[in-house]
């Protein structure tokens, strides 16, 4: 197949901003087939969440600094029409929460209520003992973020390293599904959403963090990160999952094996082998299908060649890629993060 490039800077995803000059490598064959390359932006969008909104898409991802790339950036947000193509709107807070004295406002999690956006987040350090969720709301998709307090801290909840929370309804009623390494929980939320209500459900073991829920054919898909985020190229980042009848479980994997004894689940994604390809990729954000019916997985991942700013920062960049259902189960083409050109999601203008 032989290609050519155009020479108009939207195709080859130029944006030239306050974030990034990089670029999601575009192209167009004479078939006139669009193709992507990853990553689709960089130089960092972790732990990446994901909303649409009319002919649009947001993507948030957690704090960070990304040194001569872009400097720091308290949830960015960016905008894209396809999924490929990503501009950076602004920072989602004017000011940082301050209902705790230090740490990081990581993981969020957005999501459409009404014409709200209630955005989730967790606010920690490394190693901190009693991290907790906090809540934010916003009248746009770009905010700004009005902060609302915490929902709830990780002592007062019973749950150690509370961190990356997911948001979702069921039946008129709200839920937050949260953890990290200390299993991963379910609880009711107030018609508000600002405080967790009832009893909190284990979902699963101690294994997996990062938990986002995908609801197909009557079955809810839990998946969730285990290993390494952090590492560089050492990270060992993966992406499982297990579903379920019924929101509150049990979860399984292919052969029956409950989520919830901390080493199960259906590997979804993992490090591609050798020297090149991304390393740690995971902490996927929630699945889109295009106009043609096929669904997009949306995570991060450092490229081997250049894992880390130069500041130290992981250079954890924003991948897609089509997902498969193979037998009921979701995966990755080969399990490993897409390297070669990909034909785009198709989405009618």
């Amino acid at each position: 197949m032989h290609y050519f490039f155009l020479v108009f800077p939207w195709i080859f995803g130029f944006y030239f901003n306050a974030a990034s000059s990089d670029l999601a490598q575009v192209l167009i064959d004479t078939s006139d087939t669009l193709t992507y390359q990853n990553p689709v932006f960089e130089p960092v969008l972790a732990d990446p969440t994901l909303i649409r909104v009319g002919d649009d898409f947001y993507a948030y991802g957690t704090e960070d600094n990304w040194g001569e790339e872009g400097g720091y950036h308290l949830i960015s947000v960016l905008k894209s029409s396809d999924l490929v193509h990503w501009e950076y709107q602004r920072d989602a807070f004017d000011k940082k929460p301050d209902w705790k004295p230090k740490g990081g406002i990581w993981a969020p999690d957005v999501t459409q209520v009404g014409d709200e956006f209630w955005m989730y987040y967790s606010f920690s350090t490394w190693g901190d003992p009693n991290p907790g969720i906090g809540l934010a709301i916003s009248d746009a998709p770009e905010g700004p973020f009005l902060d609302q307090g915490p929902v709830f801290f990780s002592e007062e909840i019973g749950v150690r390293n509370s961190i990356d929370p997911f948001f979702i309804q069921e039946q008129g009623k709200n839920y937050l599904i949260w953890g990290s390494f200390h299993g991963l929980f379910l609880t009711e939320l107030s018609l508000d959403g600002k405080k967790a209500v009832g009893e909190k459900i284990q979902l699963a073991g101690n294994h997996l963090e990062a938990a986002y829920i995908h609801q197909k054919d009557g079955y809810y898909y839990l998946f969730g990160s285990a290993g390494t985020c952090c590492e560089g190229a050492n990270s060992t980042y993966r992406v499982l999952v297990g579903r379920s009848k019924k929101l509150a479980g049990p979860y399984v994997d292919s052969r029956g094996n409950e989520l919830t004894d901390g080493k199960s689940g259906e590997l979804v994604l993992a490090r591609n082998p050798g020297s090149k390809g991304v390393a740690g990729p995971g902490h996927n954000a929630e699945i889109i299908t295009d106009d043609q019916g096929k669904d997009w997985f949306l995570y991060h991942g450092m490229d081997l060649q250049k894992p880390k700013l130069k500041n130290g920062t992981n250079r954890r960049a924003l991948y897609l890629d089509p997902l498969l259902w193979i037998d009921g189960w979701p995966v990755i083409e080969n399990m490993q993060p897409g390297l070669g050109p990909q034909a785009m999601p198709i989405f009618q203008p």
